[in-house]
């Protein structure tokens, strides 16, 4: 199906100047990225973690695939996966024990990038949705403190020119979105890379279409930690809550002194729902709004 897929991009500048929509993209090179992690059924799983890493590189000008890119990750709090996960994502055991730590998985898909590259070219990482680069990648690296290519910093969501492209309200999926460009859905759904080849031929129907790709997400500058003029507002709010209860956070300390995942100030509350948690206190993400609530998934029960 790739090889497949290769042969017919390959002609994709002849059909956008067939079709009179060729449209010069700002980047040299897509890397379409869809990750899968550990999971459970009906219920949070924490920490959650990469357990596959597969990446497919377009290049912008002909939208032909160049190269395409897998390596299973080891998970290191939940080494074995639940039933669900395997049923879900068709990943086997025996794939994440023989698989690789996430820090030399970035390092091994950099190298790749970088020789498939030639270490040329503008590049772009594409997502669908923003939970790849936003949520899971960000957060698993700040909780295990590893040190991630600054490119993933920034992606386009390819959901956000296709809804404007094609349409369609509310949150549509891959599959339909496939299936609303004229696409065939092949493979086996969340299967990362899989489910990254299908992104890929999406982007490129979208490219086809006369769509020009722009950075959608990025992550905003994390504030510095050990900075002292921070040290009085800190203060400050320890003083206006004196009776927050203990917690433990990802950099230790007390909540108004330390931050979650996303390197923000934890944010605290009480549940007042009635139900067998009213009263109990909590902690989690504190770049929180109601509208696109928590950036992490850093949360704890206190007591």
């Amino acid at each position: 199906r790739f090889s497949e897929f290769s042969r017919t991009s390959s002609n994709m500048a002849a059909i956008m100047a067939a079709r009179g929509q060729r449209q010069v993209q700002d980047f040299d090179f897509f890397v379409v990225v869809d990750f899968e992690a550990t999971c459970v059924k009906d219920a949070r799983i924490f920490p959650q973690e990469i357990i596959e890493f597969p990446a497919v590189l377009v290049d912008g000008a002909t939208g032909r695939i160049e190269s395409a890119f897998r390596r299973y990750v080891r998970p290191k709090h939940h080494p074995v996966l639940t039933q669900f996960c395997r049923e879900l994502t068709g990943i086997r055991q025996e794939d994440v024990d023989g698989g690789v730590e996430l820090g030399e998985a970035l390092w091994m898909h950099d190298s790749w990038l970088k020789a498939a590259t030639a270490g040329a070219g503008s590049l772009a990482v594409v997502t669908w949705g923003d939970w790849d680069c936003r949520t899971m990648l960000e957060s698993e690296c700040r909780f295990k403190g590893i040190e991630k290519p600054s490119y993933f910093d920034r992606w386009i969501n390819l959901r956000v020119p296709f809804q404007a492209a094609l349409g369609g309200g509310g949150r549509v999926t891959l599959q339909e979105a496939v299936r609303a460009a004229g696409l065939d859905w092949e493979g086996r759904l969340h299967c990362g890379l899989d489910d990254a080849r299908k992104t890929a031929r999406l982007l490129v129907e979208l490219m086809l279409r006369g769509v020009k790709m722009t950075i959608t997400g990025s992550l905003a500058s994390p504030p510095p930690i050990h900075q002292k003029q921070q040290l009085p507002i800190q203060q400050k709010k320890q003083q206006q809550q004196p009776h927050q209860p203990h917690m433990i956070s990802p950099c230790g300390g007390s909540p108004g002194t330390c931050f979650c995942y996303c390197r923000v100030p934890t944010r605290g509350g009480v549940v007042s729902v009635p139900g067998p948690m009213q009263g109990k206190c909590f902690f989690g993400c504190g770049n929180w709004t109601p509208a696109m609530g928590p950036v992490c998934p850093y949360f704890v029960w206190t007591n």
